[in-house]
């Protein structure tokens, strides 16, 4: 069987499963060849070995079932960095790249400190940490496999400028004293009940960093709540929301004393990411 032969027959397998049957069969062919996916279109007419074939059918079943593509290949790409993936942490999402970009918008000074909270794969620390070097970026998370997993993709990338800590939120005893110009997360926020927990990639991922108690705004409470006291005036904290959450999150912001209180779209014009600034202290405080 050729490469062509062996794509159509695994796109026509993926397509009550999958939006984008060819598109999942050329990412687990090419990965598997070690090929880019321009090559299969170049060398579409090669045989596919025997062993390959075997290997890339049992992916195909795999996708089928569901199991996302970036957790069967092992990377997925966010804001221009190939990141390790794997089932302990979320896949990152074109969305969340609002989170960051909106971050470095407000970076605007050479040197900061910043702080990105339940950092997973480390997709927003290090997306943030490459485009401005002269920042310290702390990343946490509370699962080590995690912070472990973080840590290699900064070390493969050579993103030197962050710091990795096991913590729960604030909880990690370093943090009673530290006070940064950013705070950053994209925190659990779906509902317990939440039918979307049942349908595609979610069933996949781990519900601890997707669910949250109290209809999905428990931890958005409790970081806004904390982040005033980890903040240097005139500091800003950015969180990452559910699309309907946006009102809410705006007024936990100002209950706990942010100011310019706004939210941002996402790609598809949804609410997506709220943030607040730490007051100023007035002339002579």
């Amino acid at each position: 069987m050729t490469l062509d032969a062996a794509l159509r027959e695994a796109a026509g397998r993926l397509s009550g499963a999958s939006a984008t049957p060819r598109l999942d069969a050329e990412l687990l062919l090419a990965q598997l060849l070690g090929k880019p996916r321009s090559w299969l279109y170049a060398w579409g007419d090669r045989a596919l070995e025997p062993a390959i074939g075997a290997t890339f059918e049992a992916l195909i079943e795999r996708r089928r079932a569901g199991e996302p593509v970036a957790y069967l290949v092992g990377y997925r790409e966010f804001h221009g960095l190939e990141l390790e993936v794997g089932p302990a942490t979320l896949i990152p999402r074109p969305d969340t790249e609002c989170l960051v970009d909106l971050a470095l918008s407000l970076a605007e000074q050479e040197q900061g400190d910043a702080l990105d909270l339940g950092t997973g794969s480390g997709a927003i620390a290090l997306a943030f940490a490459r485009a401005r070097p002269g920042w310290r970026v702390v990343a946490c998370d509370r699962i080590e496999e995690a912070l472990a997993l973080a840590r290699r993709n900064a070390e493969r990338l050579s993103i030197d400028n962050l710091e990795f800590v096991h913590s729960d939120w604030f909880s990690a005893p370093g943090f009673a004293s530290r006070r940064f110009g950013l705070i950053l997360s994209n925190p659990p926020y779906i509902a317990e009940d939440d039918h979307h927990l049942a349908l595609g990639d979610l069933r996949f991922e781990p519900r601890s960093a997707l669910v949250a108690a109290d209809g999905g705004l428990a931890d958005l409470r409790r970081i806004i709540m904390d982040a005033f006291h980890h903040l240097l005036p005139g500091g800003w904290l950015l969180l990452e929301h559910g699309m309907a959450q946006g009102g809410a999150v705006r007024d936990l912001l100002m209950a706990a004393g942010f100011e310019r209180v706004a939210t941002h779209p996402d790609l598809g014009g949804r609410e997506r990411v709220s943030l607040g600034r730490r007051a100023c202290p007035a002339p002579g405080e």
